[in-house]
C-alpha cells in the first residue's frame, strides 16, 4: 500500500469508531504512523471529523416532526403518494448537503478557531510523535522553548508545577508556533509511549473566540479528557489519558 492508496481509504476513517479495526483502515493507519506528511494529513482529517460530529450533535430536529412522521403514515394513498416525492425531494436536499456541509463547515470552522485549534491539538497529542527535547528539568525546557521563538513564560497550576516532566515539542497553528510540553502522571504507559498528560500554550490573541479570562472548559475529545483557560496574554490547553476527576488533580 502507498501513500495515495492509504489517503483514499483513511477518507472514510472516523476516529474512535470501529472504523480502526479493518483490515484495510489498521494497515493504512500503520502506514501514517510512518510517514510524515500522510500523519500531517491524518490530523487535519480527524479534527475536521470531529469538527463535523460538533456541529451535527448541535443540530435539533424541527418542533412537530414525529407529529408529522406519525400522521403522514394514517394518511391516505394519494397522501403516500406526496410523501414519497416529499421523501425523494429531501432525499436530494440530504445528498446535496453531504457535499456541501464539508466545504461549509471547513469555512465555519476556520472562522471559530478555538474548536478547530482544540480538536487540532488534541490529535498531535493522541498522535506518535517526537519530542524535540527530552528531558524532565524544567529548565531546559523553558530555554529551548525561548531560543525557538515559541511561549516559555506560561504559568503552570501548582499541582502542574510539581508533575513529572518528560521534555516538549513546537507545534504549528497557522503560522503560529504552539509550545507542547510534556509530562507524566505516573502511570504505566504502553511500549514506546513517554507522556500522558500534554500542555499546549500559545499567545490567545492567535486563536479567535478564546475562552474568557477566568473560565475554564472541559471536554472530551476521543480518549483525551482537555480542560482549556487563559491567563494574561497566554491560551493554555491542558489534555490527560483520563477523566475530569484525573486532569482536575493538575490544576
Amino acid at each position: 500500500m502507498n501513500r495515495d492508496e492509504a489517503r483514499t481509504i483513511l477518507l472514510l476513517y472516523r476516529p474512535g469508531t470501529a472504523d480502526a479495526g479493518d483490515p484495510e483502515v489498521a494497515e493504512a493507519l500503520t502506514l501514517a504512523k510512518n510517514d510524515p506528511e500522510l500523519t500531517s494529513w491524518l490530523v487535519d482529517h480527524c479534527a475536521r471529523q470531529e469538527a463535523l460530529r460538533a456541529g451535527f450533535r448541535r443540530i435539533t430536529a424541527p418542533a412537530g416532526l414525529s407529529g408529522q412522521i406519525i400522521s403522514e403514515q394514517a394518511a391516505s394513498e394519494k397522501v403516500a403518494v406526496r410523501r414519497q416525492k416529499s421523501v425523494l425531494v429531501m432525499a436530494l436536499v440530504v445528498a446535496t448537503l453531504v457535499v456541501l456541509t464539508p466545504l461549509w463547515l471547513q469555512h465555519r470552522v476556520n472562522d471559530d478557531g478555538f474548536e478547530m485549534y482544540r480538536n487540532r491539538m488534541a490529535s498531535i497529542a493522541l498522535r506518535p510523535y517526537g519530542m524535540d527535547l527530552a528531558t524532565n528539568s524544567p529548565v531546559p525546557i523553558r530555554d529551548y522553548l525561548a531560543q525557538n521563538q515559541a511561549p516559555s513564560d506560561y504559568i503552570l497550576p501548582a499541582p502542574l508545577e510539581k508533575t513529572a516532566m518528560t521534555g516538549c515539542a513546537i507545534e504549528d497553528w497557522q503560522g503560529t508556533k504552539v509550545s507542547m510540553v510534556c509530562f507524566r502522571t505516573g502511570k504505566p504507559l504502553p511500549p514506546g509511549e513517554q507522556s500522558d498528560l500534554w500542555l499546549f500554550v500559545i499567545d490567545r490573541s492567535r486563536v479567535k473566540q478564546a475562552p474568557p479570562d477566568g473560565s475554564r472548559e472541559f471536554v472530551r475529545i476521543n480518549r483525551l479528557q482537555m480542560v482549556t483557560w487563559t491567563e494574561g496574554d497566554k491560551l493554555y490547553l491542558l489534555g490527560v489519558k483520563g477523566d475530569e476527576q484525573t486532569l482536575r488533580q493538575y490544576l
